[in-house]
């Protein structure tokens, strides 16, 4: 039974982690992703610890988790005969994604509004720290970002971590990573919409934009009522934190009146319930220092797994603190599949996270190890292209091609 993207041909014009996310994610679809790479170093992320290493091989494992299901062209695109070939391939493709430096396949001639031009159902996505679309470009269009950037100027890192301390990042690549997956969310749209006109078009994904979108609750209350909400307290609602209890932390979030009742009956503290100072949301965010004490105590006395299993079954979600280590020994984790196990023939077998969602009508993932550089270089140049051999031959020796294989 075939992936819902089999038959799709991606082309990566990707690096580090947004470009190479969204493709996996197609991959792992059932499509088939060509990464080019650069001949000599290829994508920045294989020379990025940590490393695996089995031998004399060693391999990064950002890597190994981000470009899993893929084939890798090394191509030399500053020569006119990789620009060549590149165009051969965008002719025969389906999608391109590229998060390249702003304006860089313009330069060339191989940006999106040529090769579109040439292929008209060629649906071309870019992702950049500010966008690209014509018509909503901005001040910041032609700057480069980072993902922390995009977290800065969104208004998500002025609301991460304490009152009395610098504004903090989220987790590494949360942009990058949400960023890819906003991209392959619109090139799936593209593509149902190529099967209505026949033409493809361009989808243009910003890491302000998405991460802006993220922030839809700082945008809604700043709008309604006026409120910026800032860093290590929140105004509306509580509790909602970490807590300790005797072996670890859960986390606990109630953010209703129902919730909080229910959260008070398991305490044994049905007096709160109605209390002036806990009566509702903002009463309890404005008393959490003398609510938060008593919940802490009630913690005290009970270890993690039987705090969870209390306030869950009380109707009070509740889950812990998960380390590495506890996510990978979770047994819901295994139950969903949620880490995959990938053989590299290299450096041996590995998991990485599993791409959502689950579908009922699908095979699961394929699981093949990302690419050495340059490992489909023939395959796609001589078998898809139809070049003859010794010209891939002497394209090699001139350092516009790399194979290996």
């Amino acid at each position: 039974m075939d992936r819902p993207l089999s038959g799709i041909t991606v082309v990566g014009l990707e690096q580090y982690i947004a470009g190479p996310y969204s493709t996996l994610l197609l991959a792992d679809a059932g499509a088939e992703v060509i990464k080019i790479e650069r001949p000599g170093s290829g994508d920045p992320r294989r020379a990025m610890p940590p490393f695996v290493e089995a031998g004399e091989t060693r391999k990064a494992a950002g890597f190994m988790g981000y470009n899993r299901n893929k084939k890798s062209l090394a191509l030399n695109l500053r020569d006119e005969r990789g620009q060549a070939v590149f165009r051969h391939l965008a002719d025969t493709a389906d999608v391109v994604v590229e998060n390249l430096r702003p304006g860089s396949m313009d330069k060339m001639g191989l940006g999106q509004a040529a090769m579109r031009e040439r292929n008209k159902r060629l649906v071309w996505a870019t992702i950049s720290g500010f966008g690209r679309l014509e018509g909503f470009r901005g001040p910041y269009s032609d700057r480069p970002a980072f993902d922390i950037v995009a977290e800065a100027m969104s208004g998500i890192m002025h609301q991460v971590g304490f009152a009395d301390k610098p504004p903090s990042w989220t987790i590494y690549g949360l942009a990058d990573i949400y960023s890819g997956l906003i991209a392959s969310w619109g090139i799936m749209q593209a593509l149902y919409m190529r099967e209505r006109t026949g033409e493809g078009q361009f989808v243009d994904s910003a890491m302000f934009d998405n991460m802006l979108s993220l922030n839809e609750t700082m945008i809604a209350l700043h709008s309604t009522a006026g409120l910026s909400p800032s860093r290590g307290k929140l105004t509306n609602v509580h509790p909602r934190s970490a807590y300790k209890t005797r072996d670890g932390y859960i986390a606990l979030n109630v953010p209703d009146n129902i919730i909080w009742g229910r959260l008070c009956e398991v305490m044994g503290r049905p007096d709160l319930i109605d209390d002036e100072k806990s009566a509702n949301g903002m009463a309890r965010a404005a008393n959490a220092d003398v609510l938060d004490p008593i919940i802490e105590d009630w913690l005290a006395g009970l270890n993690r797994d039987e705090a969870i299993a209390s306030l869950n079954e009380a109707g009070v979600p509740s889950g812990p603190v998960n380390t590495a280590e506890d996510v990978f020994a979770d047994p819901h984790v295994a139950a969903r599949g949620m880490l995959m196990e990938v053989d590299d023939p290299d450096v041996g077998s590995y998991r990485f996270a599993r791409t959502p969602p689950h579908l009922s009508a699908a095979p699961e993932p394929p699981a093949v190890a990302a690419p050495r550089l340059g490992q489909h270089t023939r395959e796609i140049v001589e078998g898809r292209l139809g070049y003859a051999a010794a010209d891939v031959d002497a394209m090699i020796d001139d350092g516009v091609l790399e194979a290996d294989s």
